[in-house]
């Protein structure tokens, strides 16, 4: 059985991709990245080197601590997390352990540039749907924690993307964006290697719903329906992109642990 201060990699999967997933934070050797730049979904990079600069930054929060091989550096590293005040575990078997089971490893080519504060910043039209909403869920749940996010006039999008640096998505003629049948959410999961049977099983949903196909599958229309809802009850594009991340919270834990749950009233064998 691990210390109490380490986590397992099927214990950690469980928990990415939820909204109080902790905070991971990747302390690999600049060697060790290098020679295999992929990462676990929605870590960051920090060095061990200068563990005792920005271990406050994380007091009061859950953290898990990745080296190569989950041995001294993580370990380390989590000491001074808790330290600081941290709830911190190191990952057992580290990036070779998580790696070698096979486990989703976000593939880093197409992960914008950071800015100075570490963050990726995105740039889409205004007034989001489906696509601009589903993308924004995936990075902040699976790729970068604290992307931002900016939505402007349609016309505008090119524009600020170049006097701001930020990236832009689901647009037409950009990297991120539809290709043939796929919708930019299916783009991403290709893009960053981030297929998993619950990610598949969503992406469905979302290309049903943001492609006018609700045939693909029966969750499809009452996805749009709550996009529209949503889209109808906010005003202001970033609280409704908060309200629209708990609906993918909800679809993603439906996709991943309930797709075999039905509902069960009136009783069986009993008059409704």
């Amino acid at each position: 059985m691990p210390a109490p201060t380490i986590v397992t990699a099927p214990q950690l999967v469980r928990r990415i991709g939820l909204p109080d997933s902790p905070v991971l934070i990747d302390v690999r050797t600049d060697e060790d990245a290098a020679a295999d730049p992929r990462f676990i979904p929605g870590s960051i990079r920090r060095s061990h080197r200068d563990v005792a600069d920005w271990a406050a930054a994380f007091a009061g929060r859950d953290a898990v601590l990745v080296c190569q091989k989950g041995l001294k550096l993580s370990q380390g590293a989590a000491a001074w997390l808790r330290h600081a005040g941290a709830a911190a575990e190191s990952l057992e078997g580290g990036f070779e352990g998580w790696r070698d089971a096979g486990l989703p490893l976000v593939q880093p080519a197409h992960v914008p540039p950071r800015d100075t504060q570490g963050r990726t910043l995105w740039v889409t039209r205004a007034r989001p749907k489906v696509d601009r909403i589903a993308c924004p869920w995936l990075i902040r749940r699976f790729v970068d924690p604290s992307a931002v996010f900016l939505f402007v006039a349609p016309s505008e999008v090119a524009a600020v993307a170049d006097r701001f640096g930020a990236t832009p998505f689901d647009i037409e003629d950009v990297f991120w964006s539809h290709r043939g049948g796929s919708c930019t959410f299916d783009v991403m999961l290709d893009e960053f290697t981030l297929h998993t049977p619950a990610l598949d099983r969503l992406a469905l949903i979302v290309r049903g719903a943001d492609t006018a196909r609700a045939d693909l599958a029966p969750e499809a229309a009452g996805l749009l329906a709550a996009s529209l809802g949503l889209s109808r009850m906010h005003r202001d594009d970033l609280v409704q992109l908060d309200a629209g991340l708990a609906l993918y919270d909800a679809f993603y834990r439906w996709a991943r642990d309930a797709t075999d749950e039905t509902h069960n009233w009136p009783t069986p064998g009993k008059p409704a």
